[in-house]
């Protein structure tokens, strides 16, 4: 990994990151969000470690991230649909309580920028972060959207700098 200057901070280069898919409809040939942030990723200068497509379920989308942090060796996991509010949409329930400490800006930062875009149906985004380890991951609403507004950006402008905080502790 490479170190980059930022404003006098130390940002991460080369990074190992991991799509996680939430979706029960979605195949490797639909996936216009997943397959636009593997692009981004590798466009970024980043190695995308593994990319799945998970079904709505509480348990498959905790062990999914698990598995990319712990197994996979993400430094960034984004984890992309079911962050709604129907009773499918359980992204968040199940990612929150792995976090060791939320970054609890991201949510407010994503709603503000959603605001701009679509107005008041930004209320309808429970976008989250928070760290597992020396992993940051990002839950995000699936439409592509919103995966552009949430890479574009907040995580692409700070994943570097995330990664870099939680590795020199």
């Amino acid at each position: 990994m490479k170190l980059l200057g930022k404003k006098g901070h130390q940002a991460l280069k080369d990074l190992k990151m991991a799509i996680l898919i939430v979706s029960s409809t979605r195949t490797p040939e639909n996936d216009k969000s997943g397959n636009w942030m593997a692009k981004e990723i590798k466009r970024e200068g980043h190695a995308l470690v593994t990319r799945r497509i998970i079904p709505d379920d509480f348990l498959a989308i905790g062990g999914a991230v698990l598995d990319a942090v712990r197994m996979d060796q993400a430094d960034a996991v984004i984890v992309s649909g079911g962050t709604g509010l129907t009773r499918t949409d359980l992204t968040i329930e199940a990612c929150r309580p792995l976090f060791h400490k939320e970054l609890t800006a991201f949510g407010p930062l994503f709603a503000r920028l959603s605001y701009e875009e679509i107005g008041a149906a930004a209320m309808l985004s429970r976008a989250s972060a928070g760290s597992i380890g020396e992993s940051v991951v990002f839950c995000i609403p699936g439409s592509l959207k919103a995966c552009k507004l949430a890479c574009r950006e907040l995580i692409f402008m700070e994943v570097g700098h995330l990664v870099a905080h939680l590795r020199n502790g």
